[in-house]
């Protein structure tokens, strides 16, 4: 195993000495506007001074409710930088979540996109929350592209009394080029210092905050690194993974600006557009999920075009078809690229990869070897037992990068983080998998009933809750069915009280439009007389999922 030395310092400190050794690279690029090291280094200074001087402190957590734009990582570095804990929360959640979200971390600042200026006005007064940053998505794009996006979407309502548009907020910023005299007292970060909170399902599909250091962002990003093989300063990463899940923090933005790249960031993405994204911006590296890359076989504007300039391509954050891999390899092998997709495996309790598939010997099914310092062992889930190579169990592993905890969930965390006779803290994944006699992790399913979408996590338990809610629905089963673009999507089962099927369907998509995320609510309803059941009575999910339950699988 390979063994790295992990510097004791902030996610803020090991990006400047980025900046220092590439002051002239570009560091972001959105909407072609180009934002070099030594300018992205002055703009989180800015950024620091400015949430020092509304009245943040170490140790205060702050919500962020953004997508990717400049903005965010100024924001996430500017409070990494004084010791606040940046709290990262997806822009589409829906007001309960985001009120969850708020109380869970405490966030009396929250910093949002423009576009939740409505909601926030009504959902803030019911929070603890005081400040709100407006940060608009078309501040930093190039002028020309600014007054288009700004002629039309004119309409803009009164700001509220509690909010401030970025603008006025990083003015008083303004004069932190010295960012270690007007941030006072300096904050000397270290890896053990909490880092990040963000969001994932746990081992029993409720959402927990999860509380993430400077140690295990910055052994992400090196692990990585290493692990790639082929990363270089200057190299290109199109990075739209969002900013608030942890493959797009953890890798397409911080392991980015640790070696020296360029981040290429926009606030909204289609997996539709990611062929014609490749041909705008040639970026050298890629990292997706398989969604994206299921995507870019359908489309044909790449059809033509030489993908030589493609170094790495990683596929993360889901499993990915062996169809789909073989499809994809034929098709970049075809273009002149001579790259193979690289799966890797993670979860967000680790930040997000832990295991990938080296260049040299990419094993088709299986999601490659654990990174440096990180070890992975399968068991049984029953007696712990490890099994041998090649027995199916769960997979649990220990490293650098393993979370600190769950917020406010010390059940939950002791399950999820056990010391093992070895003496050692494991993560327990709470999903199944084998090794081969090579150290090569194959991943089989999921243990807990969590749906990936495009990426994103949907928590099953959440959608039953607001569909159980309403008062002729009997009782409903969710489950992820499996799509061709998405990867899974959303189906309800439901069994109801009244014959009125249609007017029903209607009133519970409203209800979960209220009170889930958008990309939660069910994309198909299906009412039914009666659920499976297991022997002892328990709603049978493994029948609904099996192949044949659902007559559209396209």
């Amino acid at each position: 195993m390979d063994h790295l030395n992990y510097p004791d310092i902030s996610m803020y400190a090991l990006i400047k000495q980025t900046a220092e050794k590439y002051p002239n690279y570009r560091a972001l690029e959105y909407f072609g506007a180009g934002i070099s090291y030594k300018r992205l280094l002055k703009e989180i200074d800015r950024t620091a001074a400015a949430f020092v001087r509304m009245g943040v402190k170490k140790g205060d957590r702050v919500s962020l409710c953004m997508p990717n734009i400049p903005q965010a990582v100024f924001a996430f570095y500017g409070l990494n930088k004084i010791g606040a804990v940046p709290n990262m929360i997806h822009p589409l959640s829906a007001g309960e979540e985001i009120k969850y979200y708020l109380k869970l971390s405490r966030s009396k600042t929250v910093v949002a996109v423009g576009q939740l200026r409505e909601k926030l006005e009504t959902l803030i007064p019911q929070t603890e929350a005081e400040n709100v940053i407006i940060a608009p998505v078309e501040d930093h794009m190039p002028p020309v592209t600014r007054l288009v996006y700004r002629i039309s979407n004119r309409s803009q309502k009164p700001i509220a009394p509690f909010m401030t548009l970025w603008r006025d907020f990083i003015r008083t910023g303004d004069g932190a080029d010295n960012a270690d005299v007007n941030v006072s007292p300096e904050y000397n970060g270290t890896g053990n210092d909490d880092g990040a909170i963000l969001y994932s399902g746990g081992t029993t599909g409720k959402p927990k905050g999860i509380m993430l250091t400077n140690l295990n962002f910055n052994a992400l990003a090196l692990e990585s690194i290493n692990g790639c093989g082929c990363l270089a300063a200057g190299d290109r990463v199109l990075s739209v993974m969002p900013v608030f899940h942890g493959f797009g923090l953890g890798v397409c933005i911080h392991t980015v600006l640790c070696f020296g790249g360029c981040a290429v960031i926009l606030p909204k993405f289609s997996a539709r557009d990611f062929d014609k994204l490749i041909g705008k911006y040639r970026p050298n590296i890629i990292a997706g999920v398989p969604a994206i890359y299921e995507a870019m076989l359908r489309e044909n504007s790449l059809q033509k075009t030489d993908l030589s300039f493609i170094k790495c391509v990683i596929s993360g954050g889901d499993c990915l078809p062996l169809a789909t891999k073989e499809k994809m390899d034929n098709f970049l092998k075809a273009h002149g690229c001579g790259v193979q997709i690289r799966e890797g495996y993670g979860l967000t309790e680790c930040v997000t990869g832990t295991c990938l598939n080296p260049d040299d010997d990419n094993r088709p099914g299986s999601v490659g070897l654990p990174y440096a310092d990180n070890e992975y062992k399968i068991i049984d889930p029953a007696s712990g037992r490890e099994l041998p190579c090649g027995e199916v169990g769960e997979i649990i592993l220990r490293g650098p990068a393993v979370m600190k905890e769950y917020i406010d969930e010390p059940e939950e965390t002791a399950l999820a983080l056990r010391k093992r006779e070895d003496g050692h803290t494991w993560l327990y994944t709470g999903d199944l998998g084998y090794m081969d006699k090579d150290g090569y992790v194959y991943f089989k399913q999921r243990l807990k009933r969590m749906i990936v979408s495009g990426g994103y996590n949907i928590y099953p338990v959440n959608i039953e809750n607001v569909l159980n809610s309403h008062k002729e629905v009997v009782l409903s089963a969710v489950i992820g069915i499996p799509d061709k673009i998405m990867g899974q999507r959303v189906k309800a089962y439901v069994t109801a009280k009244t014959e009125d099927t249609e007017r029903l369907k209607g009133e519970l998509l409203r209800l979960c439009a209220e009170r889930i995320s958008r990309y939660s609510i069910p994309k198909e309803i299906e009412f039914v007389n009666d659920l499976p059941r297991t022997l002892v009575g328990k709603i049978d999910y493994n029948a609904l999922e099996a192949p044949g339950a659902d007559s559209d699988n396209s």
